[in-house]
């Protein structure tokens, strides 16, 4: 295990990406994201000797901050601003992920949008592969019958 880690290259080249996952996770809501990127990076460089895989960590803490956050939170928050539609082009599609619980709306935008594999989204959620299939399922579902209401 290794504390050589460049932080600051891993912020320039994984860090918006990481936002932008726990964005939508977040359901739009900046703060949430904002804080719990920033708490994973504080955490990682304070571990740094013990993370094998910072990129892998990074995305499994900002996701159990962003959760956390979200369970604290009562609030139903539309996107504060236009980083989230930014980030999700089809307006449609945002507002029918917005309407998703936070687990399938990570493991979709995980899986169909970063184009990760069922067992690395896992990873990341910090659950397991079938967790996040169900996930998916459900949430495809939902999702177009969301769309499918939208058309109507």
């Amino acid at each position: 295990m290794s504390g050589d880690h460049d932080f600051d290259a891993i912020w320039r080249e994984a860090g918006p990406a990481i936002w932008r996952a726990v964005l939508v996770y977040a359901g739009g809501r900046r703060a949430i994201a904002d804080d719990a990127v920033a708490e994973a990076f504080a955490r990682a460089i304070e571990r740094s000797d013990s993370i094998r895989e910072p990129v892998g960590y990074l995305y499994r803490v900002a996701f159990r901050v962003a959760a956390g956050d979200l369970k604290r939170s009562d609030i139903v928050a539309e996107p504060e601003d236009r980083a989230i539609t930014d980030t999700v082009e089809d307006q449609d599609m945002l507002l029918a992920l917005m309407r998703l619980s936070p687990a399938q709306r990570g493991a979709i935008y995980l899986h169909y949008r970063a184009d990760l594999p069922v067992r690395e989204v896992a990873s990341m959620l910090g659950t397991s592969s079938a967790t996040v299939k169900v996930h998916l399922m459900r949430g495809r579902r939902r999702l177009a019958d969301l769309l499918a209401e939208d058309e109507a």
